[in-house]
């Protein structure tokens, strides 16, 4: 059902950032599920994340407030920390 799964890890700067970024993938035609539950911690997000499968996980987390987020490729298990832009220019390609 979506391309990308953008989890906000919780506090309010990292909960915009994570609808910005979703705003931006899904006006470029990216399918986008975000998880920006309020008092949930982020190991439930996580690990929901997990369950429900999308290929392509986003996280804004600690580092939010730097422009940077962490990309995971559930296939591969791969995990890498990228600038919003790095990373809306791999999901869009």
């Amino acid at each position: 059902p979506a391309d990308v799964h953008v989890v906000a890890a919780g506090k309010a700067l990292q909960t915009e950032l994570a609808l910005d970024v979703s705003q931006k993938l899904g006006a470029a035609g990216v399918r986008v599920l975000v998880d920006d539950r309020a008092g949930v911690s982020p190991g439930v997000k996580f690990t929901d994340a997990e369950l429900i499968g999308v290929p392509q996980i986003l996280v804004a987390g600690r580092r939010s407030a730097e422009g940077i987020v962490e990309l995971k490729d559930r296939k591969t298990g791969a995990r890498e920390e990228v600038t919003v832009e790095e990373a809306i220019a791999r999901l869009t390609a």
